[in-house]
């Protein structure tokens, strides 16, 4: 191609986006692959939740310091340097070398022989996946013109959703796997002689599937490294839109302190993410304690087809959003209140219902209303700010989504899970009992016992429906940043 015919097809890329349509569609599906891991690896610890406290012993609130704030921390305390590095450098190189890191420490979460290990290792997980949102969406932003990055973006958003579904469809069986049987399978494929000296009877289900999740990430980092092109940065943005400067966290600060729907979406993204979080954290304990399931059935009767309603709510959050954007720019906010508002019934009733047939069908519905809100927190937090500082604007969303969302969320319904519960045993007459002794087990009749479970069930409950709650302010803040989205967004979305 000449230099003439680069520049005039640079030129048109608001139009056509960088590449070809087909290209374009691999590289997209190739970062929702990535996404799709991404959460994959997140998600499998609260699959495997309850085994996780059994080996342990820990209380709801302990679990839920597991399961949220250190790797809140550290994945918003690196979300901004791995972000300014994707933004001044190779961005697939980045995402690549970061999907590899998270990938091994899945794999070593399987080896911990501690609470502690366990911990570090998270911990981890959370320094790598820091690296996979911020750069994958301005790769988006610049493979795909302003009318089409919704979509795109809302394709892309799925993969947090698909990750959640096969996180439980793969991680749930996995879990209820019994040392011995899996050994067993290893020698029969002529793999025995690689672990002739482990002991399989010691081996836990939920070992077996951290290190079955994690290994394929290695793959995929191979894949993106070798197929997926770095395109010029601002390629698909109108010849009009301001030139590209420096890019740093200062200058992308400046950009977003004037561009109020950014906060307020982000405090509504927060605390959608606060639910879902602390929701998704409890879910496989919650249906083991409620409704008898064990494990396996837990994650393939209702942790995956709620994970898959919950991709189809996102893919409709976007579509929707992309349909309406160019008569209301407000609609990716609006749209996403609508939302939220509709799913809060819908889950309280899903919680206290006995039958789990219908406590599911309740619960679908509020999933795909609840993610709805996916594509909406992407395509303002990315919308809103020049190409160069893309990377960066959605680090700091992230950061403090991350912080709220994921760091408070799990330990939030922990705790007050373990209130509740105490609550309910001296509501039903359970002289002596709180939820410490009864977790110990040790020296209780049978009748203390059936009140310890009761409790430990009814206490989840009515921490899970006092969560919920919090999506209603959360649909406030969609509905403010709605009212400034059309002098905000960098490019309209026409």
């Amino acid at each position: 191609m000449t230099a003439t015919a680069a520049a005039a097809d640079s030129a048109n890329g608001h139009i056509t986006g960088y590449g070809t349509k087909s290209y374009r569609n691999y590289v997209l599906l190739t970062l929702t692959l990535v996404y799709t891991l991404n959460f994959i690896d997140r998600t499998i610890m609260t699959v495997v939740g309850q085994e996780v406290i059994r080996t342990f012993n820990l209380s709801d609130f302990e679990w839920g310091l597991l399961a949220g704030p250190p790797f809140a921390i550290f994945y918003a305390l690196m979300g901004i340097p791995i972000a300014i590095w994707a933004d001044r450098s190779n961005r697939v190189r980045v995402m690549a070398i970061c999907i590899v890191l998270w990938s091994l420490m899945t794999v070593l979460c399987g080896f911990a022989t501690s609470f502690m290990f366990l911990l570090i290792f998270r911990i981890g997980v959370a320094v790598g996946e820091a690296g996979c949102t911020p750069p994958a969406n301005s790769l988006i932003g610049d493979y795909y013109p302003p009318k089409s990055r919704a979509g795109a973006l809302g394709i892309y958003s799925m993969g947090v959703t698909i990750g959640g579904t096969l996180a439980f469809l793969f991680g749930g069986p996995l879990a209820g796997l019994k040392g011995e049987d899996f050994g067993n399978w290893i020698g029969s494929i002529g793999l025995g002689g690689l672990f002739g000296s482990l002991d399989w009877s010691t081996v836990e289900g939920w070992r077996i599937a951290f290190v079955a999740v994690g290994l394929p990430g290695i793959l995929v980092a191979i894949l993106m490294w070798v197929t997926v092109k770095e395109p010029p940065r601002g390629y698909s943005e109108p010849p009009s839109a301001a030139p590209t400067g420096k890019a740093g966290i200062n200058e992308a600060l400046k950009e977003l302190m004037g561009k109020p729907s950014f906060w307020w979406m982000s405090l509504g993204a927060s605390l959608v993410a606060f639910v879902g979080y602390g929701l998704v954290s409890f879910q496989t304990p919650f249906l083991q304690r409620a409704h008898g399931f064990n494990v396996s059935e837990a994650a393939l009767y209702f942790g995956a087809p709620l994970s898959l309603a919950a991709a189809g709510g996102t893919f409709l959050g976007g579509w929707l959003s992309e349909r309406l954007s160019p008569r209301s720019p407000g609609a990716p906010g609006w749209i996403t209140a609508g939302f939220l508002l509709v799913s809060v019934p819908f889950y309280i009733v899903a919680f206290y219902v006995s039958s789990a047939q219908l406590s599911f069908m309740l619960w679908l519905v509020a999933a795909v209303c609840h993610y709805a809100y996916l594509s909406a927190q992407y395509m303002i937090g990315q919308g809103v700010v020049g190409p160069q500082f893309r990377a960066s604007a959605v680090a700091i969303l992230l950061v403090i989504v991350s912080l709220i969302g994921n760091g408070i969320g799990p330990p939030f319904v922990g705790a007050m899970s373990d209130m509740f519960m105490n609550g309910q045993l001296a509501a039903l007459g359970g002289e002596g009992l709180t939820s410490a002794v009864c977790k110990s087990g040790s020296e209780l009749t049978e009748a203390q016992r059936t009140l310890c479970a009761q409790a430990y069930s009814g206490g989840l409950r009515q921490s899970m429906a006092a969560t919920v709650l919090f999506l209603i302010p959360a649909a406030w803040g969609f509905w403010k940043s709605s009212r400034t989205l059309h002098r905000d967004f960098y490019s309209l979305q026409t």
